[in-house]
């Protein structure tokens, strides 16, 4: 079974974002990258399933600049045993990613291809489910627990109600969330493993991809700052204050 999984650079986790000044984007430069928390839960259960046996080949590929290749290395130290970088400096929307990655699934004919189910960048939740709806593939997000048996998949997710449970035949899409795994620690030696695997680069024209912007950004701005809290004598006056102030009673 071969895994295909795809993977984002963002900016780090622990970084304060900050708007640019003109209010154009957030800035990035001289800022720490790194992959997207959710795709590399999908990395590792894809890894945890090559470790069952029941993948044979796993295949991570990024969309962007040529600076996701630190990503896709950063796959591969993790367990991938290839990359492939689809090298486009264009501004990449959701439904762009989804196209160039269903001319790559088309290409390489994965049994599952595994998403994280948003980037902490856009907070889209997008790219999966449009995915699945290009490539006509059954499709489960929020993956809490996976389960692969022969030709079938169940997935395990949460819902408003609970924990949902589906049985999908493969291909297939899943999209990751957080209690799936706990991606493992990348060790110094697999560092090294990974600057010696095959890493292909291609561009969006060559998968016959369009990828120009189909929204365009008018204005980024950081959310009003909050006001400070104040302290009230009693009940009455906290209820008068949350009726003829706060207006919410």
């Amino acid at each position: 079974m071969k895994l295909l999984v795809a993977v984002k650079r963002v900016v780090d986790y622990n970084v304060k974002v900050r708007v640019k000044s003109d209010g154009t984007g957030v800035a990035i430069a001289d800022v720490k990258m790194s992959m997207n928390p959710f795709d590399e839960i999908a990395v590792e259960e894809a890894v945890r399933l090559k470790e069952k046996g029941v993948a044979t080949e796993i295949i991570a590929v990024s969309c962007g600049d040529a600076k996701c290749q630190e990503t896709l290395r950063t796959a591969m130290a993790i367990g991938a045993d290839r990359g492939i970088l689809v090298e486009t400096t264009e501004e990449l929307q959701p439904l762009a990613v989804a196209k160039l990655l269903k001319a790559l699934v088309d290409k390489e004919q994965p049994s599952l291809i595994i998403l994280g189910k948003q980037a902490i960048d856009d907070d889209a939740n997008q790219t999966g489910q449009m995915l699945a709806a290009l490539a006509d593939l059954p499709q489960a997000t929020f993956a809490s627990k996976v389960e692969v048996a022969g030709d079938k998949v169940s997935v395990t997710r949460e819902v408003d109600g609970g924990l949902e449970t589906i049985s999908l035949s493969v291909p297939a899409v899943i999209t990751t969330d957080l209690r799936l795994n706990e991606p493992r620690y990348v060790t110094l030696p697999n560092i090294m493993k990974a600057k010696k695997k095959q890493l292909d680069v291609v561009k969006p024209e060559d998968l016959g991809v369009d990828v120009k912007p189909r929204l365009k950004t008018l204005k980024v701005s950081e959310p009003p700052k909050r006001g400070a809290g104040i302290k009230v004598a009693d009940v009455a006056a906290l209820v008068d204050k949350l009726k003829n102030e706060a207006k919410v009673i």
